[in-house]
């Protein structure tokens, strides 16, 4: 790739020998003098005069890098400058994996990934606000504009619908099954199952629309006064929930252990429940909907082997592992907890008290899982089995990494080694989108200029194939190994990657927005991105299962963007 990027170069340090040449005649006044073809700078465009008339050339970013006004010169430059963006991205995306060996989840998932997926936008966000004076920045600045909403409605949009369409499993109970696609294109019977934490996840990229909101307040009471005022507040808000959501994403990892360990624990003791009722020497419960203490001790002497009239760790674990929960379970950490919480009287071991105890609390919370009629017999206890699937669902969403489905690295990697090889290729990614950033937005507005197309339109759809190009190749591959663990960090993924777009970017342009005084006067374009951000951020809160027609939902909002942008900059004239 790097090879590649220097070829790249060179044809570029060629065309500007070429873009900048200037034919002499040889057929001069008397006086022998050569102008040196400039007349005068106007709004970036440097007009150069020949013997009879002028020819207006576009100004080189950096002082040499190529430029044209043709329509097919600046496609070209959007083309090679796009790609070179690509190669950034490419090279962040394999340098934050390797940290990933180094470091472990936490920091690199919390903070490297999301900021590093991010900087190619910022980085074209940046320059584009950065450029020439007051009035340059303020035309440019729709390119920032442009991108930041293209990158977020692109990836809760169409990525996310075709990941729906590559991860598809058939569904069942409302469960997509790991590795089973026979349904087809069933727009009901098949699709995709994620874990919790995606839906929380969800829940908050649609949060992170707020700093939107505030800035956009003036516009929306249809004030003149106040507005830098409420871009500053706006930025502090923004940086703030980026950082929180930085420290949430670091100790998220930890987070998910305790709950899955928690759900782990509820599930043994809905084992155990189900267990007794199922071997059970009549009802566990008599005529008055107490306890029935003569059968529980039956139940006590089957699992007391020894029949010293006490359970210890060894017949604890025993009762767990003959209940095969066909989950990942830490068979001594179950036995642990399940003795704290049995033997109130500390001697480490569980007496007939301590079990029949333990026993009616579990009950009284599986009976308080579903709505229990009062009416019902007493001794009826199929509560156990509604509390015992509960818990079985819940563990599946809170996705279990363990068992047969996680994957190790078998091979031994040194450290020093990977971290340098890492350190290497982030250098060379920032290196490469901090140069062509610049260049990049200049062609967009040339492209723009050359076509009468908006900048915003070109920048909303060329550019996040680009910049975004990484998240969305990696989010397809996970989709397409068809397991709901796979599923649920696609989306959870492309969830991250739309929130931090929405902080970090937005945060880069507010500061831009505020330090150079420039007009905040987006309207349609913070709409499109609060429309889709709250739209897919609340509808993949509500759900873990996505059937094939959720698709459907995702791919109209995308034409359906561009569509309200252009009425309402272009028919109510909103911009």
């Amino acid at each position: 790739m790097a090879h590649n990027s220097l070829i790249l170069v060179t044809i570029l340090v060629s065309l500007t020998v070429a873009a900048t040449s200037r034919h002499i005649s040889s057929t001069n006044s008397s006086t022998n003098i050569v102008s040196d073809g400039i007349r005068y700078r106007y709004k970036g465009i440097l007009t150069l005069s020949s013997s009879r008339n002028e020819l207006e050339l576009c100004e080189q970013t950096y002082g040499f890098m190529p430029c044209t006004t043709s329509v097919l010169g600046n496609l070209f430059l959007v083309s090679v400058y796009g790609y070179l963006m690509f190669l950034a991205a490419t090279y962040l995306s394999a340098g934050s994996e390797l940290m990933l060996e180094v470091l472990g989840p936490g920091i690199v998932g919390g903070l490297f990934l999301p900021i590093l997926g991010a900087l190619p936008d910022a980085m074209l966000i940046l320059v584009s606000g950065l450029s020439g004076s007051t009035e340059t920045a303020q035309d440019q600045v729709s390119v920032g504009m442009g991108l930041l909403a293209g990158s977020t409605v692109m990836l809760l949009t169409v990525i996310w619908g075709a990941c729906i369409i590559i991860g598809k499993c058939d569904l069942q109970d409302s469960f997509a099954i790991d590795n089973q696609d026979t349904k087809g294109f069933n727009l009901v019977g098949s699709g995709v199952s994620t874990d919790i934490w995606t839906s929380y996840s969800a829940l908050t990229m649609a949060i992170s629309v707020l700093p939107f909101i505030v800035v956009q307040f003036p516009q929306i009471v249809h004030s003149t006064s106040g507005r830098q005022l409420t871009v500053l507040i706006g930025l502090i808000i923004s940086v703030s929930l980026l950082i929180a959501y930085c420290i949430y994403q670091v100790y998220q990892p930890n987070i998910q252990k305790r709950r899955l360990a928690f759900a782990k624990h509820k599930h043994v003791r809905s084992g155990i429940l189900r267990y007794l009722k199922t071997n059970a020497f009549g009802g566990l419960l008599d005529d008055q909907g107490q306890l029935n203490r003569d059968v529980l001790y039956k139940l006590f002497k089957t699992v007391d082997v020894n029949g010293d009239g006490h359970l210890s760790h060894v017949e604890l674990r025993s009762l767990v592992v003959g209940m095969q929960l066909n989950i990942n379970l830490n068979e001594d950490d179950s036995v642990y907890k399940l003795m704290k919480e049995f033997d109130t009287s500390g001697d480490d071991e569980v007496d007939f008290e301590e079990f029949i105890t333990g026993i009616g609390n579990w009950l009284e919370e599986a009976r308080l899982t579903k709505t229990y009629s009062p009416l019902a017999v007493s001794d009826t206890t199929n509560y156990i089995h509604d509390y015992y699937e509960e818990t079985k669902r819940e563990h599946y969403l809170l996705g279990d990494e363990g068992g047969e489905d996680e994957e190790h690295d078998e091979g031994d990697r040194d450290s020093h080694q990977t971290t340098i090889k890492a350190v290497l290729f982030l250098l060379l990614g920032t290196l490469v989108a901090a140069i062509f950033a610049d260049p990049l937005v200049d062609a967009v507005d040339g492209f723009s200029t050359a076509t009468s197309i908006p900048s915003f339109f070109i920048s909303f759809i060329v550019l996040p194939l680009v910049t975004n190009s990484s998240e969305s190749v990696s989010a397809i591959i996970f989709a397409s190994r068809k397991k709901q663990r796979s599923a649920s960090l696609t989306f959870s993924e492309l969830y991250g990657a739309a929130t931090m777009n929405n902080l970090l970017c937005l945060s880069v342009f507010l500061a831009l927005v505020y330090t150079r005084g420039l007009t905040w006067d987006f309207t349609s374009e913070v709409l499109v991105i609060l429309i889709v951000c709250i739209v897919m951020g609340v509808f993949g809160s509500l759900r873990t299962t996505f059937p094939l027609w959720t698709s459907l939902i995702a791919f109209v909002l995308y034409p359906l963007s561009l569509v309200l942008v252009y009425i309402l900059d272009y028919v109510f004239g909103w911009s």
